[in-house]
Formats: C-alpha cells, sequence, structure tokens
C-alpha cells in the first residue's frame, strides 16, 4: 500500500501509463478517502435543511456529480455518487429521530444542522482539491497515473469551452429522455422523503413512533444504495438497475394502495424506499457517463437534475385524501411507470 514502484507503472512507446490493477484500486481508493467524506456530509447536511438552503443549495447536487466525473472514470462513478447519495437517506433517518424530541425537536434539528455546516464548511475550504493536476494527497506518480487513467477513458473528447458543446447537450433528445427517467424516480423519491411519518401515523400509530418507524425505510434505502452502486459499477450496467429499482419500488406503492393493514403497508413503505433510493445515483452515473466531454457532461447533468427536481413540486401536493392516500400512491406509481418506460426507451436508442 505504498508508493508506485517500476512493478506497478510502465511507460508503453505512446507514453501511455500501463498500471498494475492493485495500484489503480490503490490510488482511486486513496482519492475516494480524500473527496467522498466531505461531499457526503455536505450533501447530508444540505439535505436536512433543504427548504431553508434555497438557492445556495441548488448546484450542491448537480455540481457535487460532476465534481466526482472530474476524478473517476465511467465504470468507477456509480458506487461513488452511491455512498454522496447515500447521504439523503441518513439525513431523513435522522430527521425523524431528531423529531422525536417533542415540541422542540425542530430547534434541534436546526441548531445541529446549522453547527455542522459551518464546521465542514470551513474545514473543506483547505482540504478539499480542485482536480487531480492540482491534489495535494496524490504523489507524482500516483497523479500521472489517475490523469492518464482520465485521458484515456475520456476517448480525447474535448474539454475546453465552447457554447457549441452547450447547445449539442441542450439538442441532444437523450438528454431529455434522461430527464423524464430522473423525474419518474425524483416523485417517488420526494414522496417517501415528505409524507413517510405522514402515512405512517395514519397507519395507527402515535406522531412520534411515526417519526421513529420512518427510520427504517431510510437506512435499508442507504444500505440498498451503496449495494447497487457497487454491483452497477461492476458489471458496467445502468438501465437494467434503474429498471429493477423501479419495479421494486412500484410492488411497494401496491401494497400502500391496496392494503387496510398496518404491516403490510409498513413492508410497502419499506420496499418503496429500497428500490426508489439505489436508482438516483445509477441514473445520474448513467447520464454523466454518456454525456462527451467536460462542458457538455456539465449541462447535461445541471439540465437533467435541476429540471427533474421540479418533481418534488408535483410531490408536495398528491397526498391529500388520507388515510388511503390513493390519490398520493397511484400518482407515484404513474410517475415510477414513466421512469421504466423512459428507461427502456433509453436502452433501446
Amino acid at each position: 500500500m505504498g508508493s508506485l514502484n517500476d512493478d506497478d507503472i510502465k511507460l508503453d512507446s505512446e507514453k501511455q501509463i500501463a498500471l498494475n490493477p492493485k495500484e489503480r484500486v490503490r490510488i482511486l481508493r486513496k482519492i475516494d478517502w480524500h473527496l467522498l467524506p466531505l461531499v457526503t456530509v455536505f450533501f447530508l447536511l444540505s439535505f436536512l435543511a433543504r427548504a431553508f438552503l434555497g438557492l445556495t443549495e441548488a448546484g450542491l447536487y448537480p455540481g457535487v456529480n460532476y465534481y466526482i466525473c472530474l476524478w473517476y472514470p465511467r465504470s468507477e462513478r456509480s458506487k461513488r455518487i452511491a455512498i454522496f447519495f447515500s447521504a439523503a437517506s441518513v439525513a431523513v433517518a435522522f430527521g425523524g429521530l431528531l423529531a422525536v424530541g417533542g415540541l422542540h425537536g425542530w430547534q434541534w434539528i436546526f441548531c445541529l444542522e446549522g453547527i455542522a455546516t459551518v464546521l465542514v464548511a470551513i474545514f473543506s475550504f483547505f482540504y478539499m482539491h480542485d482536480y487531480p493536476e492540482t491534489a495535494r494527497f496524490l504523489t507524482e506518480p500516483e497523479r500521472l497515473c489517475i490523469i492518464d487513467i482520465l485521458k484515456q477513458d475520456s476517448n480525447d473528447l474535448s474539454s475546453r469551452f465552447d457554447t457549441q458543446f452547450v447547445w449539442q447537450a441542450m439538442k441532444d433528445y437523450k438528454t431529455y429522455v434522461q430527464m423524464l427517467v430522473y423525474l419518474g424516480l425524483l416523485v417517488p423519491g420526494y414522496a417517501i422523503a415528505l409524507f413517510s411519518p405522514t402515512i405512517i401515523s395514519e397507519l395507527g400509530y402515535s406522531a412520534a413512533n411515526a417519526q421513529l418507524l420512518t427510520v427504517p425505510p431510510f437506512v435499508a434505502g442507504a444500505i440498498a444504495t451503496v449495494v447497487v452502486g457497487i454491483y452497477s459499477d461492476k458489471h458496467n450496467l445502468r438501465g437494467p438497475y434503474i429498471i429493477c429499482g423501479a419495479l421494486v419500488s412500484l410492488v411497494g406503492y401496491i401494497l400502500l394502495y391496496c392494503s387496510v393493514q398496518a404491516g403490510p403497508s409498513y413492508a410497502g413503505a419499506c420496499l418503496a424506499a429500497a428500490g426508489n433510493y439505489p436508482t438516483v445515483p445509477v441514473i445520474l452515473a448513467w447520464a454523466g457517463s454518456n454525456a462527451g466531454g467536460d462542458l457538455k457532461r456539465g449541462v447535461v447533468l445541471a439540465m437533467v437534475i435541476g429540471i427533474s427536481n421540479l418533481g418534488g413540486v408535483c410531490s408536495s401536493f398528491i397526498y391529500i385524501d388520507p388515510p388511503s392516500f390513493h390519490i398520493g400512491h397511484g400518482t407515484v406509481m404513474g410517475f415510477l411507470s414513466l421512469s421504466y418506460v423512459s428507461s427502456v426507451l433509453r436502452i433501446a436508442t
């Protein structure tokens, strides 16, 4: 696990680096430990207070996804985005635990997340690294290796700024198909986060117990997110994992729609979260990996994430008919079906 040696790295006739597979893994793990903890904590804190951050939080999610693309080859991105995104599930779980504090539980949330955000922001100012070329934690041989890996992975696509790449992103029909895939996943995702306590309390549990019972579905979602991200990279597959996750979540919402008993309904809530959350990092890895050069990739990610996030507006207004919530569950099932069909279309094209 030390520095590189002559057996680990060689230059061929075209000055491309032939890297020992174990050394490749070691370098990527080293980057993981310097990048992922900070961006994951940032997202966790922003998700806890997303309603109050407004414009200051809007660029964080697409920005971090773009940032990850600058450091990792396409085959290594899904698991890293999954680790980062799992913070959303953890944040909702923590929110449920803190809210149990009674009348002033919301004050605990504001205080803890505010203090932690400020501390992490100060720390990250000094310890976050912009690019592999300028990262101080990499040795010179390691820097050359990761730059060469990224260069080979990009197939020499342009990284310069040119408005033609902006127009290419906006005119590419695949961008809009991926918007539909992501939109179909975000409406149920926001619905789970916003209304889980309400849905569970309508099953007959007290308000405090309902807050506590929201924790297991999101813990399951966080675990499933990381596991699916790892296997998506391992098999180098995106669409099939999105389709399978959407189907699992759809089964969960069917249980919620049809069941009148607390047990099956709660099982449905767990399935809905465990199926939906893992699909989000996979679609973002899919969109970022197939977009092209740096500028076009940035525009595609901004469009897919920014426009599809309007699904949160829809989620806020569909759970209006307690205790069955047939309108809300039915709407979510429709959006999951949209994601399923769009994913099939994207695979086919």
